[in-house]
């Protein structure tokens, strides 16, 4: 019987060590419990399935393995192949299929693989909306699993990405001599920007690692991480250039850095993006994560918008968009959602948005953001600690005098500074934010709470 290793299921996809974890016989596995699934909870679909990958060494196999588990559960199966996350999500609902899995491990390094599961309009299965229930049915492997459909599924070969971008580019009116540094990362991004430039007629532009590389040579395509925006800054400043951007590995998510070569918070993107729209969109919602900064909340005021605080986690952010019709969301980490693009995110769409900005209101990154670096913030730290939610109710019992919430782990508010505290779901770590009026504050609320907590 194969083996499946559970501990590859986690809280929004499914990811692990190639091949020690995730191999040929994993996606062998996942293609037919995804399949059994999903015939319980869409029983009369036609189960057309969008597959792609990412350009990692082992997804053409894990991709070749998954089909074949897909096909043989009668599966019919769309293969665009190569593919950033945001252009699968397309696929999904371009080609109008019952339900796609992308093979990729996202920013992770080298050595992991991995599945992003999603259903019909690229809605995302996560661990309480469906993944739970794949691992049970690949763990539990009755007969059924190693049962053949008494129709193999047919395959069909797409290539999506020219109507990728056509959807992308359409109507932006942009400031065509803008100067850019643009780092892919050697993930997918590399694939779509030079497609998504040529349309918008933009030549004034440096690459950075486009050529796609799952052995990641160059630096970890992880633009939340500081270290791996120091050459993206450096030739920001060197060039003079009006923009740095960079991108993650399956080009979900993207990264900016200022004129002056600073790193911009993702939050503060969030801000900025939500603004663009409100101008046409007045008294749109426009939702971020527990961790961002109270400046996002009074500049979306500003614009006439109406703000909204969620969990942070891709399949939360999404369901909200859909279910309370959302105009655009983000988190901290840089992923950006938008009703405009199936209530999905999209790091090259967050690219252009940003781009547009800039083109209409003449301004650079650096004096766009100034109105909302009003505040000190810790950045995420964490702490390993043994029983997670025990030191959270002690913490709460030392700050009963704040406003508290429980939207997402712990948030305690008072005037002049406020802090969430999380546990990881995947990890043995709480996961604290802090923000204050002041430096001073800042170090002296960070200074107390570590002392707490450890």
């Amino acid at each position: 019987m194969l083996k499946i290793n559970e501990s590859i299921f986690r809280s929004y996809d499914i990811r692990g060590l190639h091949p020690a974890e995730i191999n040929k016989e994993t996606a062998y596995l996942i293609g037919k419990a995804y399949i059994r699934w999903l015939k319980r909870q869409t029983p009369n679909a036609k189960y057309q399935i969008l597959v792609s990958r990412d350009m990692r060494d082992s997804s053409p196999e894990l991709s070749k393995e998954l089909i074949r588990g897909l096909t043989e559960s009668g599966a019919n199966v769309v293969n665009i192949g190569l593919s950033t996350t945001p252009m699968h999500y397309f696929g999904i609902n371009f080609l109008n299929t019952d339900g796609g899995i992308m093979i990729t491990a996202s920013h992770n390094p080298a050595e992991y693989n991995g599945f992003k599961v999603s259903l019909a309009k690229a809605v995302p299965v996560g661990k309480d909306s469906g993944l739970e229930e794949i691992k049970k049915i690949a763990l539990d492997q009755k007969e059924s699993i190693n049962v053949i459909a008494n129709k193999t599924g047919t395959v069909a070969q797409k290539d999506i990405l020219k109507d990728y971008v056509s959807f992308l580019t359409k109507d932006r009116k942009l400031n065509k001599n803008l100067k850019l540094v643009v780092d892919a990362g050697n993930g997918m991004a590399g694939l779509v920007l030079p497609k998504i430039f040529e349309k918008l007629d933009i030549k004034n532009y440096e690459p950075l690692y486009f050529n796609l590389d799952g052995n990641f040579p160059n630096h970890e395509a992880n633009p939340l991480k500081e270290e791996t925006l120091t050459e993206l800054k450096r030739k920001v400043l060197e060039n003079k250039a009006d923009l740095g951007i960079a991108f993650d590995g399956d080009g979900d998510r993207a990264g900016f850095v200022t004129n002056n070569g600073e790193a911009v918070r993702g939050d503060y993107i969030i801000a900025l993006i939500a603004g663009l729209l409100l101008k046409e969109n007045a008294n749109g919602k426009i939702i971020y994560d527990v961790r961002s900064s109270r400046s996002v909340k009074e500049f979306i005021e500003k614009k006439g918008g109406i703000p909204l605080r969620g969990k942070v986690g891709h399949s939360f952010m999404k369901e909200r968009l859909r279910k309370e019709g959302i105009l655009f969301g983000g988190e901290l980490s840089m992923h950006y959602y938008f009703q405009e693009f199936f209530n999905c995110d999209s790091g090259e769409l967050a690219m252009i948005k940003v781009l547009e900005l800039l083109s209409e209101s003449g301004k650079n990154l650096a004096e766009l953001i100034l109105p909302l670096q009003k505040y000190f913030q810790s950045g995420e730290l964490n702490y390993e600690v043994g029983d997670k939610e025990a030191k959270i109710k002690e913490i709460e019992g030392k700050f009963s005098d704040g406003k508290i919430d429980y939207l997402d782990g712990l948030t305690v508010e008072y005037l002049d500074w406020w802090f969430n505290l999380r546990a990881s779901g995947t990890e043995p770590f709480l996961r604290l934010n802090i923000e204050a009026n002041t430096k001073e504050l800042l170090e002296k609320k960070q200074k107390l709470l570590t002392e707490i907590i450890k």
